[in-house]
């Protein structure tokens, strides 16, 4: 029979042909939480009688949304998964080390063909490999941590075709946006989705994993980009659809002419070109994130920034997705560019992405970020307004202290 890359992975991880809708039990191949969700995965596996995760060299732990700990409370938080990770010798990676699906794919954690399962929703990075990839509740990696299995439903898949190369100064970012726009924040609920065509062979695997981030922005469960292309430091087997398997629904689209694009508050999929938010005032530009803090992403807002200053007025935030990225912007001259434009760089990890830590907005503020999510007072503030762009939109309209298409700075 004809399989999807979903069915496929889970027929292979499950002993049994897994179809579209069918609940199969699946060995992982690799699990993690963060600080928000480790201490209570932790609580949960002891309360299961859990005296050993199920495979040391197969679980992470990370400490990366509020980093350094900003009270007494995260603080502890930290402390009990310090001790975890000591006693069962787990991965573990502290402060400043990074964003978990940055260091997951960077410390090679996860690989193509795999099943991972995740404590956070953006688990669907690992897509842009070709693995599996699925953001759980804690109570649900505490019974992976117990057996090293879980239960899935099979979701059914969508594929999204792209063709043509993205326009200069048009990037990854500016993609996903798009597409979430026309399919919708609740348009794949639990569903797989599969980007295809030769838009997607040109891009990095940064701009890939930055099109699989945004696949929690759909509702989609998983989702894969097609490895013609991929490249990666060490040898792999591609896996994709089969020619003539099943879908819930197809979409093509022409992207050789997309210009920048725009999501407005308060949702993700409410997007539109850049023209309409021209001119809109701005107080505060953020770069960073599990999708857009790699150094493709410093580079593109470097550039924008070259031998400029950021407005007076205006505040320009960048957290790097890992020290490695933090290290290599240091090295070729980018994060001395970024700086000596204005920018402010902290520490690796998610910062005010998430409003736990670092880069609250005040009150009637207006952010435009890089960041995955603009919902009413995701980075911490109900009364701030959130736009989101890519890292080179950001830079530029900081820069002019107001919503700027970057053409007109490059």
């Amino acid at each position: 029979m004809k399989l999807t890359v979903a069915e496929k992975i889970l027929s292979l991880k499950s002993d049994r042909q897994a179809r579209a809708g069918e609940i199969v039990i699946a060995q992982v191949d690799g699990a993690m939480a963060t600080d928000t969700t480790a201490p209570l995965a932790i609580k949960a596996f002891e309360e299961m009688g859990g005296q050993q995760v199920w495979d040391a060299a197969r679980f992470a732990l990370v400490i990366d949304h509020a980093a350094p700990a900003p009270n007494e409370r995260i603080a502890n938080l930290h402390y009990t998964m310090r001790a975890f990770a000591a006693q069962q010798g787990v991965h573990f990676f502290e402060i400043g080390q990074g964003i978990c699906h940055q260091l997951m794919i960077e410390k090679q954690l996860v690989r193509p063909g795999n099943l991972f399962v995740g404590a956070d929703s953006h688990t669907s990075t690992y897509g842009a490999v070709g693995a599996m990839a699925c953001g759980i509740g804690s109570t649900d990696l505490a019974a992976v941590m117990l057996t090293g299995k879980i239960w899935l439903k099979t979701p059914r898949s969508i594929r999204i075709t792209c063709h043509g190369p993205l326009p200069a100064g048009v990037h990854p970012k500016d993609l996903i946006l798009f597409l979430t726009g026309r399919i919708g924040i609740s348009g794949a609920t639990y569903q797989s989705v599969e980007f295809d065509g030769d838009t997607f062979a040109y891009m990095t695997l940064a701009g890939r994993m930055c099109v699989a981030n945004m696949l929690a922005e759909m509702g989609a469960k998983t989702g894969f980009i097609h490895p013609a292309g991929l490249t990666l430091d060490y040898p792999f087997e591609p896996l994709w659809a089969d020619e003539g398997a099943s879908y819930a629904a197809a979409f093509e689209y022409d992207v050789s002419q997309l210009q920048p694009q725009i999501a407005a508050p308060e949702s993700p999929d409410n997007v539109s070109d850049i023209t309409p938010h021209l001119g809109k005032p701005i107080h505060y530009a953020f770069i960073g994130t599990c999708g857009n803090g790699r150094l493709e992403d410093l580079r593109a807002a470097a550039e924008v920034v070259q031998g400029k200053k950021i407005k007076p007025g205006v505040r320009f935030v960048i957290a790097p997705a890992s020290k490695s990225v933090l290290l290599d912007a240091m090295l070729d001259g980018t994060a001395y560019t970024l700086v000596e434009a204005g920018a402010t760089i902290i520490s690796p990890g998610c910062g005010p992405c998430v409003g736990t830590h670092e880069g609250v907005p005040a009150d009637g503020e207006r952010v435009i970020s890089a960041a995955n999510r603009n919902f009413r007072g995701r980075m911490g503030n109900p009364r701030a307004e959130i736009y989101l762009a890519a890292p080179a939109t950001v830079a530029a309209s900081a820069i002019a202290g107001e919503i700027t298409h970057p053409k007109y700075l490059l």
